[in-house]
């Protein structure tokens, strides 16, 4: 096959494509296999007849069409294995010559993803910090596990730290006074002292009693966990429904039976710790791996298509959208919060995104110069660990198609490749 190639722009391709003759004999053979399916000759059963036979009788316009939808595909597939290509649309084909079944040439504009220069990501370092847990974190659980196991006894007096007020409460925006979706809530166990809420709100709940109504107002912190309630200032207003003194039990091995299978309170302690020491591990080990595969990224030179970063905004976006929905807030509050438009936002995200993109990019190439792949039984061996996570029916069978074998394929893979990066920094 004849391929010429040219570049519309780093992300663009023309290919001039040049069928060869046992190609398209092949092709023509598959295509009068195809129709004769549907075409009767006398003497053989359908289906049956030789193709020399077939092909006198059936409807050439018919032929030439199934032809040259087998030869094009073809032609244009084994050009793009041929030169390592990667299309991120379908392309755009025009036939420039066609001589029925012996001569072929066809053009194809393309966009691909372009040219990918990987850093000396052997050489890149990055110290991963130690896990460290202290007795005042043990001390924490077993505070909460403390409260947990408190008798609550109402009491008719007012709230003091350490008690708990069940309250309803409602958020408005101090300046427009219009409610803000997530900042109400009915019958709620708040204890006070926990630190639990918005900075300075359990404090303006302390000194109330049951069936008082009081109002003040809170700014939420600028690393507040909704982006849309950061640096905002709310009026809240609170009626405290109950006030509950609650009466913690002792310290000692017995506590730490009723816990669970523990002998001693010692047996409990190190338990908490170990369980807590397991967990800041995995947070480390997921922020180290992002931090090392965002290094690598920023040091990756990649021409990327538009495309392909218009679609990773898109998935973003659809992502916080879910998440509002979740919260009971609308695509408008959250834009609003935000100062800015749809296409502002699309705007903002889209650094991010082409550093997303390159990043996967840069995970895909560095597998391949690995040399790291992922068996069929590896992946067996996932699914049916996915699967043993589900009794729906459905469910399972959706991990049957092809595409979820082909998804957890390549989160094995990019697994993989991000562990041998992690040696790679950690030595």
């Amino acid at each position: 096959m004849q391929v010429k190639k040219e570049s519309l722009s780093p992300t663009k391709l023309k290919l001039t494509l040049v069928a060869e003759q046992s190609v398209m004999e092949q092709a023509k053979q598959e295509a009068l296999q195809h129709l004769a399916k549907h075409v009767k000759v006398q003497g053989f059963r359908e289906g049956k007849a030789p193709l020399a036979l077939i092909e006198k009788q059936v409807d050439q316009n018919a032929l030439q069409t199934e032809f040259l939808d087998i030869v094009v595909n073809r032609v244009y597939v084994d050009a793009l294995m041929a030169d390592r290509l990667r299309p991120v649309d379908s392309p755009t084909i025009a036939i420039t010559k066609f001589v029925p079944f012996t001569e072929l040439e066809m053009t194809a504009e393309v966009e691909v993803v372009g040219a990918v220069k990987l850093p000396d990501y052997k050489k890149i370092k990055l110290e991963k910090p130690a896990v460290k847990v202290t007795a005042k974190d043990v001390d924490e659980v077993l505070d909460n596990l403390k409260e947990r196991l408190a008798e609550k006894k109402t009491v008719d007096r007012a709230a003091k730290t350490g008690d708990e007020a069940v309250i309803d409460f409602a958020g408005t925006d101090t300046k427009t006074k219009e409610a803000i979706a997530g900042t109400d809530g009915k019958d709620y166990p708040l204890l006070l002292g926990s630190n639990s809420f918005i900075p300075g709100f359990e404090e303006e709940v302390i000194g109330m009693k049951a069936g008082e109504t009081k109002s003040f107002d809170i700014v939420f912190p600028k690393e507040y966990g909704v982006s849309a309630l950061q640096n905002r200032k709310v009026t809240f207003e609170v009626t405290v429904k109950e006030v509950r003194e609650l009466e913690l039990p002792k310290l000692d091995d017995a506590f730490a039976g009723r816990i669970g299978s523990f002998k001693t309170l010692a047996d409990l302690k190190a338990d908490i710790k170990q369980q807590i020491t397991a967990e800041r591990q995995q947070e480390i080990d997921r922020t180290y791996e992002s931090d090392l595969l965002e290094t690598i990224a920023k040091k990756t030179k990649a021409d990327i298509p538009e495309m392909l970063i218009t679609e990773e905004v898109e998935r973003q976006i659809n992502q916080v959208r879910q998440n509002l929905m979740y919260r009971g807030q609308t695509w408008e509050e959250y834009l609003k919060s935000e100062g800015v438009s749809e296409d502002e936002l699309r705007q903002r995200e889209r650094p991010a995104a082409a550093l997303r993109v390159t990043a996967g990019l840069a995970l895909s190439d560095i597998a391949e110069a690995e040399n790291i792949f992922v068996t069929p039984e590896e992946t067996d061996v996932r699914l049916q660990l996915i699967r043993g996570q589900y009794q729906d029916e459905a469910m399972r069978a959706e991990l049957d198609k092809p595409e979820a074998r082909r998804e957890v394929a390549n989160r094995i893979l990019s697994e993989k490749t991000i562990a041998r990066l992690t040696e790679y920094a950690s030595k």
